[in-house]
């Protein structure tokens, strides 16, 4: 039976993939989602396509609705429920992933869209023949490539939807320090506010760290200083702090779980990385009906060069162990050897909501956890505020300085008659 063809529509009014779009929104042309069914033709659950899932009942295809465990449709009004999987999400043996050379593990075949302008690798809702990289804003139309890629163990689905991200931005420009004045007002969310799984590594290891170093002890002599006060000499003694330095060796030991590592160089690394803390115990067992409706990013640094990057930040935390470990006021590392034992390493999907705003006719982009909604990204300055803070604090110093001068050239028993506590001369290393 063959199913009614919708009136044309204006192109421009069509809803963008990962786009929230009302109930009362009209249908867009097949090339879009598709439209109902009539009432006494039911489509069966069952696609040939498994990342497509068409309604049961009007044969629309379902978008899984952040915040619900289920695929819901949005002309209907059918759902879906996801049921809940308590399977543990199980971690791989790096090892064994180094020793094959290759990454180890069920694998998939993706069909991706690549964009020309900028690089970046992404899905696109088999419907869908054209859109805006969600990266650049350039328009990609759909060629799609296949890979093979490691499988996803596990995925953290949306939180918040598309109009709970564009509030969570509104209240992050509002709260910008230094930001130009009119920025709240001409500042506007850009329709095309797209929802991204986002892929990621997490690493777990056994630390085990020997060290060199030197301890650094503070202790203090007196120092005799001459100095003119009322137009006369005067001399003066201070206590000087000096730092005393020994050796000290040994070892500590730390064990990391789930160190998470952006698998992605085309994401902002230093503004993704702020989009944490993110609540992985809350991590579902991968299924594609998370996402349903939504784009997802393939992975561009593998999981030796992801380990690479886990290792970074594993090594700040194991020198803030060493210091602890070596005591004393300062601490100096001369030398420190980290080995890692039982490493494993879990490849997962994180919701990251892309959007981008328009100030002064240049387009600035944000980042937003689609579990938290904490905002993340890039913004304008007012140079004129910075200026103005900046000429402010030099006043206040200068105003400060002379007081103390002042003060001390008074005499009578003042700051300038009181011993001294100075900066240390010697170096230390932190």
């Amino acid at each position: 039976m063959a199913r009614p063809t919708p009136p044309p529509m204006d192109p421009d009014t069509l809803p963008r993939a990962g786009a929230d779009r009302p109930r009362d929104e009209p249908e867009p042309e097949e090339t879009g989602v598709a439209a109902p069914a009539p009432d006494d033709e039911v489509v069966d659950d069952e696609s040939t396509d498994p990342t497509q899932f068409p309604c049961a009942k009007c044969g629309a295809l379902l978008k899984f609705q952040p915040g619900a465990a289920a695929i819901v449709c949005e002309y209907c009004g059918h759902e879906n429920p996801i049921a809940e999987n308590h399977d543990t999400v199980e971690e791989l043996d790096f090892e064994a992933a180094l020793a094959a050379n290759a990454d180890t593990g069920e694998t998939i075949e993706v069909q991706t869209v690549k964009c020309d302008n900028c690089g970046a690798a992404f899905t696109l809702d088999p419907e869908v023949h054209s859109d805006a990289c969600p990266f650049c804003g350039t328009d990609v139309v759909a060629k799609p490539q296949t890979h093979t890629l490691l499988r996803p163990r596990s995925v953290l689905p949306f939180g918040i939807d598309g109009k709970q991200a564009r509030q969570e931005f509104r209240k992050w420009v509002g709260r910008l320090w230094f930001a130009p004045n009119k920025l709240k007002q001409y500042a506007r969310a850009d329709d095309a506010f797209a929802g991204m799984y986002v892929p990621h590594w997490t690493y777990d290891s056994q630390t085990h760290s020997s060290y060199t170093g030197m301890r650094g002890t503070y202790y203090y002599v007196p120092q005799t200083y001459t100095t003119t006060v009322n137009g006369k000499s005067v001399t003066r003694t201070r206590m000087v702090r000096k730092i005393r330095w020994r050796p000290a060796s040994g070892r500590v030991s730390r064990f990391f779980d789930d160190v998470l590592v952006l698998a992605d160089n085309k994401l902002p690394r230093k503004y993704a990385d702020k989009l944490e803390p993110w609540d992985l115990h809350n991590l579902a067992s991968y299924d594609e009906r998370y996402l349903a409706g939504f784009r997802a990013e393939t992975y561009n640094i593998d999981v030796r060069d992801g380990f690479g990057i886990a290792q970074q930040h594993m090594d700040k935390v194991i020198r803030g162990d060493v210091r602890r470990d070596i005591g004393g006021d300062v601490q100096r590392i001369t030398s420190l050897s980290t080995r890692h034992q039982d490493v494993t390493y879990k490849h997962i999907l994180l919701p990251v909501w892309l959007g981008a705003y328009r100030f002064n006719n240049k387009t600035y982009n944000v980042l937003v956890n689609g579990r938290t909604g904490e905002v993340q990204g890039e913004r304008p300055w007012s140079w004129i505020k910075i200026g103005a803070a900046v000429l402010a604090g030099l006043a206040i110093a200068a105003a400060i300085y002379f007081g103390y001068e002042a003060f001390a050239d008074g005499g009578d028993g003042g700051f300038g008659s009181q011993p001294v506590i100075e900066a240390p001369a010697a170096s230390d290393d932190k």
